[in-house]
């Protein structure tokens, strides 16, 4: 049997990390008044339960989720198990840490975390544990820079763990965070991984943390980079129209949001992702050579990033 605690208090302090991180960002862009978290505790009738950490309405942020959530039951759902049906009717134990930050400035992109662990007990059986997760980035007006720092802190962060895994998680990242429907990918993609067992479960750990950290060094320094940049309501307005599709993705394919409603999770905490301002428009598009239309021309295009 696994050490639990130890799991859950590694995924703990992975929430405080990137707490601390988004606090700062947002402290420096108004030390009069530094933007804090507020702080939800919930609990789970079936077993468990969580803590949503939300930050809404600041000078940098429009709203940041940073959540840990620790469930079991007697059943795995669905989304679970429909990859590996040999799980079907065994009992659950899922822990993870989810994040979702839509920033103010249209300007800096919205970034999405997660790390997760799972396992899967049968009496007289040993437990099937795995671990999964990733970052990935979604962005309204593009930089070269950006993407390219993105995805080399990407690499850095698993390449001790075996270089084979950057390709095949930005691979596997690219084909997931795609809406299929539109066929368009939902931003540059990032690393993305599940059912991960392939390592043994110290070392899996050890490559969630450095995940953890690439992460917050990856999107800090993008944060930092563009979240003075003047912006009106031209750029405002394509911002919300493209958190249309991190809606569309979100409510049709997302593993983490179908799980969370499938084992009934807290629904305000699933729902956290969702921006909290959008506009949909009937089929319209980008005037031609506008930086709107680059977008879409140069950066939402599976592509190699690192230099």
């Amino acid at each position: 049997m696994q050490d639990l605690s130890a799991i859950k208090n590694i995924l703990l302090t992975v929430q405080k990390n990137i707490i601390t991180m988004v606090e700062r960002q947002a402290d420096q862009a108004d030390q009069a008044d530094g933007q804090k978290f507020e702080l939800d505790e919930w609990t789970r009738s079936e077993g468990g339960g969580g803590r949503t950490c939300v930050l809404k309405k600041g000078p940098v942020f429009d709203q940041a989720g940073v959540n840990f959530s620790h469930v079991f039951g007697n059943a795995l759902p669905p989304s679970a198990t429909a990859h590996r049906p040999e799980l079907v009717g065994r009992s659950f134990q899922a822990m993870g840490v989810s994040v979702v930050i839509h920033p103010k400035n249209p300007y800096v992109p919205t970034s999405h975390f997660n790390i997760r662990y799972f396992q899967a007990e049968k009496p007289g059986e040993k437990p099937v544990g795995w671990v999964g997760g990733g970052f990935d980035l979604t962005p309204y007006y593009g930089f070269e820079e950006d993407c390219r720092d993105w995805h080399q802190i990407a690499y850095e962060s698993v390449r001790s763990f075996g270089e084979e895994l950057y390709p095949k998680f930005k691979k596997d990242c690219d084909e997931y965070f795609y809406l299929k429907h539109r066929k368009e990918p939902r931003g540059i993609g990032g690393l993305f991984f599940d059912d991960f067992n392939q390592l043994p479960l110290d070392k899996s750990l050890e490559m969630l943390q450095s995940i953890t950290a690439g992460y917050i060094q990856a999107y800090e320094k993008i944060v930092a980079r563009r979240k003075d940049r003047s912006y009106g309501d031209r750029e405002i307005n394509f911002q919300r129209y493209r958190r249309g599709r991190y809606v569309e993705f979100n409510l049709i394919y997302d593993r983490g949001t179908l799980f969370g409603l499938q084992s009934g999770g807290r629904t305000e905490s699933i729902l956290m992702s969702l921006p909290p301002e959008v506009s949909f428009k009937y089929n319209w598009h980008p005037e031609i050579g506008s930086p709107e239309a680059e977008l879409y021309e140069k950066f939402l295009k599976p592509r190699e990033w690192r230099l």
